[in-house]
């Protein structure tokens, strides 16, 4: 009778299975990572659908895109940036619309993309009725060199002289240090999609869009009541919507949205 066969040493088996293993580690360590540094849910608040999305500065950086600068040419949607993200192998986790634009498809306010300032801070004061931007006071959303978020009134962020890294004015404010925007009207009837942002925390940013139309108080209302925003800035309405990755888009139906002049965006850092 032939001698039984010995069983194949454990060592050996554990040795062909450690390259497995730490490859599925490590893609699970990405996964968490980005996992925690966009963090999206619905929330429901009197009686309205919100798409918030929280993102973590410290885990990936937030910024903004306009043009493609390698040709100059607006992304126009979102779809376009998520292209070029791939193209640079950046996996696009989170996008949003910026602020209000004018006619010519250009930021109507302050608008600075790595430092560099595309578009001078707007001062002027218009007719609400020719436009949300008019309505005072508007506002300035930054994020700073040192990593750092917050949302001033325009004429605080002039006041403050400190140069940011990435911004993007738009209007009206929605809460300024804890209060509604005087503007308001609980009741009115002017029903829009509408998206804002605000600073939480220095390093925590919170987006949110309607998934249906409502009036500035209630979306107000939500970030000052159920976000405990301090300062929170409208970014626009009827078109907004976001992207978060997985999950697809949220906000105003596709057929409602138009070319943007400018995008928010959490991208996954190119490998070296």
């Amino acid at each position: 009778m032939p001698a039984p066969a010995l069983p194949r040493p454990l060592s050996r088996g554990l040795s062909l299975c450690w390259p497995l293993l730490l490859a599925l580690l490590t893609t699970l360590a990405g996964c968490s990572r980005q996992a925690q540094a966009v963090d999206s849910d619905e929330r429901v608040f009197e009686g309205q659908t919100f798409r918030v999305v929280s993102v973590d500065l410290k885990r990936e950086p937030l910024s903004l895109h306009w043009k493609d600068p390698e040709d100059g040419q607006p992304y126009n949607d979102i779809e376009t940036l998520r292209q070029w993200g791939l193209s640079h192998d950046r996996r696009l986790l989170f996008a949003a619309n910026a602020g209000i634009y004018d006619r010519q498809f250009a930021p109507l306010g302050l608008y600075v993309e790595e430092g560099k300032t595309l578009v001078p801070l707007n001062l002027f004061r218009g007719n609400p009725a020719a436009g949300n931007f008019s309505i005072q006071p508007n506002g300035v959303f930054a994020v700073y060199a040192d990593g750092h978020a917050a949302v001033r009134t325009s004429t605080d962020y002039k006041a403050d002289a400190r140069p940011a890294q990435w911004a993007t004015q738009s209007g009206p404010m929605l809460v300024i240090d804890g209060k509604l925007n005087d503007s308001f009207v609980d009741d009115s009837a002017s029903l829009k999609w509408r998206s804002g942002v605000c600073a939480v925390t220095p390093h925590k940013v919170v987006f949110a869009v309607s998934e249906a139309p409502v009036n500035f108080h209630t979306f107000a209302r939500l970030f000052r009541d159920e976000l405990h925003c301090q300062d929170a800035l409208y970014l626009d309405g009827t078109i907004s919507q976001f992207y978060v990755d997985g999950q697809g888009y949220a906000g105003a139906p596709t057929f409602m949205v138009k070319p943007y002049a400018g995008m928010f965006a959490v991208f996954t850092q190119s490998r070296p």
